[in-house]
């Protein structure tokens, strides 16, 4: 009768001394073209041990009215059977199947991938698996995704919002169904769930003060969309930060955009082509800070001499571009972190738990060589 398969080639066993064997016809030894490899079940080695199908699963899963005969007669058949347990299917019917979903909107720098390595970590610890989706800065693969989680039965939903999305009706779904979601660093206020951000408006209040501390007095602000609280916040702690030293905020040098390194040209371009241009330029973070940079090298505008910028997130390459960008440092692995703790105590309680709704973690000024115009400056600020 037939065993399984090994090595792509169809296994058989005799009855009456119970020999495996497999043919060697060259036609039954090669696998045909397109054809699908058989998958090991539990009938498979219930026929070839000569037991019942609940009998092998019993055994399988180390049940006490099983004896260790038959157990080990099961295991090593299982073995040799090269048999693997379907666990989706087995997590399915225990309503859970152990996977978080995390959806992020790009993985083109550092920021991202650093905070998905955070999670990962906490997760894998819990005995969960992490399935990782880009949403592509697009609402309509946000969207997508999300639907392919549920599809998926994730037990939570850990997102960063898209620069374009402005409806959250996809969101609510699962509200709706009780599936826990934690969303970190692009967040809304449409959402009953936790949030896991830093400290956006301390962190661009220091990197203005900064500039205007070295010297620097018509600083402007390259922004992002102003439907991400995010966005918001870093352009009030701007504002903030020039209304405290008696700046005059010319409304012309204050630009909200999308975060694209595409659009930081054209904004950077308007900007250092102006009659009058800033002696300093705060942007939302670090892609569109270097593409400023790399643009005033081409005009000639020396930094930070003649030009002081200061960026946001302290993606690596902030470090080794010349003369070195000053930028405010976010705590990424502790985010990822802190994320992924929520969504497990959500998932795990047995009772309905009620979780602050709001995590804000501190940020840091990291003072390299493109704002450091006032060498011997001790900043003395209220955020220390």
């Amino acid at each position: 009768m037939k065993a399984g398969y090994v090595r792509n080639k169809q296994r058989y066993v005799c009855k009456d001394c119970n020999y495996f064997f497999t043919l060697s016809n060259p036609d039954q030894t090669t696998p045909r073209k397109n054809s699908r490899r058989h998958q090991t079940t539990i009938i498979d080695i219930a026929r070839s041990t000569g037991v019942s199908n609940s009998t092998v699963s019993r055994a399988l899963h180390g049940h006490a009215d099983i004896s260790p005969e038959t157990r080990n007669a099961v295991l090593e058949m299982a073995a040799q059977l090269d048999y693997q347990p379907n666990q989706l299917a087995y997590n399915l019917v225990k309503s859970r199947t152990n996977t978080i979903g995390m959806i992020v909107p790009e993985f083109t720098n550092s920021f991202f991938p650093n905070i998905i390595i955070g999670a990962h970590e906490l997760l894998i610890e819990a005995g969960y698996n992490l399935t990782i989706m880009q949403s592509n800065e697009s609402y309509p693969i946000e969207v997508s995704n999300t639907k392919a989680m549920l599809a998926n039965r994730i037990d939570g939903l850990l997102i960063s919002l898209t620069q374009e999305t402005n409806n959250y009706d996809h969101l609510k779904v699962f509200e709706k169904r009780g599936i826990p979601l934690v969303l970190f660093n692009r967040v809304c206020d449409y959402v009953s769930a936790p949030k896991v951000v830093v400290n956006d408006f301390e962190g661009s209040f220091l990197a203005v003060e900064h500039l205007i501390l070295n010297g620097y007095d018509r600083i402007a602000h390259l922004g992002g969309p102003l439907n991400l609280l995010v966005s918001r916040e870093r352009l009030r702690g701007y504002r903030a930060a020039m209304e405290k030293y008696g700046k005059t905020i010319e409304e012309n040098m204050v630009i909200q955009g999308m975060f694209s390194q595409q659009k930081a040209r054209i904004y950077g371009k308007y900007l250092l082509d102006l009659e009058n241009r800033p002696d300093a330029i705060f942007a939302v973070n670090d892609s569109s800070a270097i593409e400023i940079m790399l643009m005033a090298l081409e005009k000639g505008i020396r930094i930070p001499d003649e030009l002081g910028v200061v960026g946001f997130s302290d993606n690596p390459e902030s470090a080794y571009i010349g003369p070195g960008l000053t930028t405010i440092r976010q705590p990424t692995n502790e985010i990822g972190k802190t994320s992924a703790q929520w969504i497990l105590q959500l998932i795990e309680s047995e009772e309905e738990l009620i979780l602050p709704n709001e995590k804000v973690l501190k940020t840091e000024l990291i003072v390299r060589g493109s704002s450091r115009r006032n060498r011997s400056l001790i900043i003395n600020s209220e955020f220390g």
